[in-house]
């Protein structure tokens, strides 16, 4: 399926088979598409790239599909993979972390720092960072696969 092109993202590097190898939804994947273009929010003289989710309902493109600063989408990265590092280690606290310290890191970005922790404002914590610990695991392969391409492609670019 082609990513429409009429619409205010306007798509430059496009992957349009992403709903097969879209992770555990492979081969049944709504997101149809990704694509890196210019963002949707540009100014008149000032320009942003932008990454986009394109989603389709199989009929028609969905208002649920994203679009993202691609700043956005490496912190995103970023907090996924800190996340990943706790979570190795996490078996030694009775709830997966520590209570009187949720705070896993703070990774320094632009004169400051984002701040990783976990969301004690949650009333169901204890329940849902069980549950997010075991779809992590189970989706280990899948996240792993996608950290060695990653980690492949940053070391060709000498990072």
């Amino acid at each position: 399926m082609k990513i429409p092109t009429t619409l205010k993202h306007k798509p430059v590097i496009v992957s349009e088979n992403y709903e097969n190898v879209d992770g555990r939804y492979a081969n049944h994947s709504d997101t149809k598409g990704l694509s890196l273009g210019l963002a949707q929010w540009n100014d008149r003289g000032k320009v942003d790239i932008s990454a986009k989710v394109w989603r389709h309902t199989g009929e028609k493109w969905s208002r649920q599909s994203e679009e993202l600063p691609l700043h956005r989408v490496l912190d995103l990265a970023i907090l996924v993979t800190r996340s990943m590092v706790h979570f190795r280690e996490a078996y030694q606290y009775q709830y997966l972390y520590d209570p009187e310290n949720p705070v896993l890191d703070r990774v320094g970005l632009q004169g400051d720092a984002m701040t990783v922790s976990v969301c004690t404002d949650n009333d169901r914590i204890n329940e849902d960072i069980k549950l997010f610990s075991q779809a992590l695991s189970d989706d280990s392969e899948l996240i792993g696969e996608r950290l060695s391409t990653l980690s492949r492609i940053l070391k060709e670019m000498g990072y």
